[in-house]
């Protein structure tokens, strides 16, 4: 038998007949679904330091599990001392079994790590069925070791669904288990 991520297995087994009975789909081609999860991290600091670039793409492709590329600059900024084509950032976008298996882990272990967590904010839809919220530092994922870490970093994770709207979207994310602070129907 062929592995499976849990969530992935989840998803088909519980939330597309609980989201079918709450939203009324005629056919489970309706049933939204998580298509990506994009992960950015910006390193304004790699503008005098071009290690952290490096590090940050080693530490992003840990937590990964996929190889991380760094996000380059499209513009100068004179106010930033910014150059077009310098390496500003790192980014990851996941999808299939990875984007599962990186979910699973967000969830039950990366989460509860965050100092004085109280859930995550259900503010962050985009009003087309997408979520994005931001994690303070990347040490809270279990591949990191905080002895190898040059500099305490945040992240910024989108969770891209077939969502139409933002209530769907949340219904979704909280089926799979995301820990939201504020309740919603």
């Amino acid at each position: 038998m062929e592995y499976q991520p849990r969530l992935k297995k989840q998803y088909f087994e519980e939330i597309i007949p609980a989201l079918t009975k709450k939203f009324g789909y005629k056919t489970i081609m309706q049933v939204p679904k998580l298509e990506k999860i994009a992960i950015n991290q910006g390193i304004g600091a790699a503008l005098t330091d071009k290690k952290l670039i490096d590090a940050g793409i080693a530490e992003m492709t840990a937590i990964t599990g996929q190889k991380a590329v760094p996000t380059i600059s499209k513009r100068d900024v004179s106010n930033f001392k910014l150059r077009r084509g310098n390496p500003i950032g790192v980014r990851v976008t996941l999808r299939g079994d990875k984007m599962y298996e990186f979910l699973d882990k967000l969830i039950a272990v990366a989460l509860p790590r965050v100092r004085d967590f109280k859930g995550i904010n259900d503010k962050g839809f985009d009003g087309h069925g997408n979520y994005t919220f931001g994690v303070p530092e990347q040490i809270i994922f279990p591949e990191i070791n905080i002895d190898n870490v040059m500099r305490i970093n945040g992240m910024d994770i989108t969770f891209v669904t077939s969502a139409r709207t933002d209530e769907e979207a949340f219904a979704l994310l909280k089926e799979f288990g995301l820990p939201f602070k504020n309740q919603k129907k």
